[in-house]
């Protein structure tokens, strides 16, 4: 039980980084790029041009990051704290305050936030504005200059402590566990500070007596770096995925080692991969004789061959291949053990695992080992917006539920609708927080995936123990002609478009029908932002927020077919079915999806029929 509780602190706490550092990815792969481009030894030196780089890395990275964190403990107002404490931090140190900022970004916001809960209600009326602006700027004041007496000289320290650490390690011939202090500073942001002011010296020195020297490749070897990107591309998902092409570049080539580093950041354990990639190149350096006869700069790959002695290229090579495949193994093995554990990666795939008539650990798991009670007679299964997961998990649930002779309700409704008389709820894990809030009287199940999940069978099979039978069939609405699905809102091979332009197409389907207003569309592209609509077997079905609904004027459903298919994050949509409902309208052509989505034969005959009559006929069948 300690070692569960320890993994899954360390796992929120993995998140909480990835939550301050991936939305300013952008930031910091600009600051890279006019790195890379107009630094005195970039590719087209500018100096005017360059003095962007000092204030960008300084002041706007640490700044974009506390602000992102404290707006994550307490929305904007927590984000301005954040960034006002972080201040003081950047301005305390005299190097790049990125951990600072992520110490002092959320603690600005953790202040405020309880500040507010101190003062609810007993402000009074017409001071709201006063105390709201006032508190922030004293608040502010304080921790600003918190931060500057006290986290600045912390990491001062930090970085003489890892300095004098390489130099001891140095003197005593044991240059590749050098790696321990090196790698760990560079990931702080203490890259420059090794590499200039220990490093730099030490192989100025040595190139007088020997021509070359191994210490300019000690810190400027890129391939930890390109290891550690090139294992996030392979086996991470999402918007991580996506960004890590570009990283690549800009690191391995543009020679800008900073830009991999909050990809280290959001999951520390990577140090590790870190670490030995270093260890095993520095050793690889030793082994070979490698040497540069000047510092790198920037450390691209480019820049390590063009300083290369003559003969000495293929060494050098050696070391950094032999870096990059031992930093890629470490690494990938980190990566997709975090996937399994963070993602469900592996109970998403559980369609492809017959656990029928073994104990299963997902429901006990997910449902923190709750034990289901007799007396169950209504479950709701509930998504944000309660008109396409949940929608299609409850279908797939009611027809086990009937076929196993239970008399017991099964629904779906928004998280914020979940009805008060309802027994047990089950939604996405990443929701389960708000289901809780909204019905902390009833049971609750997580699941990482509405569809491809064991949770329903192992459910039924623990109700019908306890021995509620004698099912009483619910009054269906069939036979009423379908208006949500009409043929011209099929779209059949369709050219592969991004995953926004895809949502887009299919929300302008809802529009031009009549369905929706055209801000339904931007729901859609939140929903998608907050929460996958990827469901497996190559299906996506994109629909708005909850707080849309007031933009749907009648239920209307939209299927649109990429026989080359979408890339989604979570997977490749060779079907993307954009979703407006406020009745019971597509509840059944969304059972016939569920269905359908359990036979590939019949998911490969859709994603390559070229018959919208066929294509209507398998979503309206009754």
């Amino acid at each position: 039980m300690e070692n569960t509780k320890l993994h899954g602190g360390v796992q929120k706490f993995g998140r909480f980084l990835s939550g301050m550092v991936m939305p300013n990815i952008g930031a910091f792969i600009a600051w890279g790029l006019i790195t890379a481009l107009f630094i005195p030894t970039g590719w087209t030196p500018n100096e005017n041009l360059s003095t962007l780089v000092g204030p960008m890395i300084t002041y706007l990275l640490p700044l974009l990051i506390g602000y992102t964190g404290g707006k994550m403990v307490s929305g904007a107002r927590g984000g301005v704290l954040g960034a006002i404490a972080t201040m003081g931090v950047v301005v305390g140190a005299s190097i790049p305050m990125f951990i600072g900022a992520m110490i002092m970004g959320p603690i600005g916001g953790y202040v405020i936030k309880k500040f507010d809960e101190l003062v609810d209600g007993k402000v009074p009326s017409g001071f709201e504005m006063l105390v709201n602006n006032f508190s922030a700027g004293i608040i502010g004041t304080l921790l600003a200059l918190a931060a500057y007496l006290g986290i600045g000289p912390v990491v001062e320290a930090l970085s003489t402590g890892l300095g004098s650490g390489v130099q001891a390690i140095v003197n005593i011939g044991l240059l590749p566990v050098a790696s321990i202090f090196i790698e760990p500073a560079k990931i702080l942001f203490l890259n420059n500070a090794i590499n200039h002011g220990v490093l730099g010296p030490l192989g100025i020195e040595q190139v007088g007596t020997l021509g070359k020297s191994i210490f300019f490749l000690l810190e400027t070897n890129p391939g930890p770096g390109l290891g550690i990107l090139l294992a996030y591309w392979v086996f991470s998902k999402g918007s991580i995925k996506q960004s890590a092409p570009g990283a690549i570049i800009i690191h391995f080539l543009g020679g800008i080692h900073e830009i991999y580093f909050p990809y280290v950041l959001m999951q520390p354990k990577l140090l590790l991969a870190a670490i030995a990639g270093g260890a095993s190149g520095v050793l690889t350096f030793v082994v070979t004789g490698a040497g540069l006869v000047a510092t790198p700069s920037p450390g691209s790959i480019f820049a390590l061959m063009a300083m290369a002695p003559k003969g000495g290229l293929f060494q050098v090579l050696a070391g950094v291949v032999v870096s990059t495949v031992v930093t890629f193994l470490v690494a990938s093995v980190l990566i997709k053990k975090t996937d399994e554990d963070e993602e469900g990666f592996e109970a998403a795939k559980g369609k492809m695992v017959d656990l029928k008539g073994k104990k299963s650990s997902v429901v006990q798991t997910k449902s923190n080992d709750v034990e289901i009670r007799s007396d169950v007679n209504k479950i709701v299964v509930a998504c944000d917006a309660g008109m396409g997961s949940s929608a299609m998990g409850a279908s797939k649930l009611k027809s086990k539920v009937k076929k196993a002779g239970l008399n017991i309700e099964v629904i779906n409704t928004a998280i914020e609708a979940i009805p008060k008389d309802t027994d047990i709820v089950i939604t996405h894990e990443k929701l389960t927080d708000r289901a809780k809030s909204s019905a902390p009287n009833a049971q609750h199940i997580s699941i990482d995936d509405f569809i491809n999940t064991n949770v329903y069978d192992e459910l039924v099979k623990r109700l019908a123990a306890t021995g509620k039978t004698g099912y009483t069939p619910e009054t269906e609405v069939q036979g009423e002609q379908n208006t949500a699905l009409s043929k011209k809102n099929i779209k059949l091979g369709l050219k592969s478009v991004s995953k926004t332009e895809a949502i887009k197409m299919a929300g302008q389907l809802l529009v031009d029908g009549g369905y929706v207003d055209p801000e339904y569309i931007d729901a859609m592209l939140q929903r998608e932002e907050d929460l996958t609509t990827y469901i497996g077997n190559g299906t996506a079905i994109p629909h708005g927020v909850s707080d849309a609904k007031e933009r749907i004027h009648k239920t209307g459903i939209s299927i649109l077919q990429f026989p080359d298919g979408i890339d989604f994050g979570e997977g490749i949509a060779y079907l993307v079915i954009g979703i407006a409902g406020i009745g019971n309208e597509h509840l059944m052509i969304l059972a016939n999806l569920a269905e359908m989505l359990e036979e590939e034969s019949k998911v490969e005959e859709l994603r390559k029929t070229t018959d919208v009559d066929y294509m209507y006929k398998q979503f309206t069948r009754q």
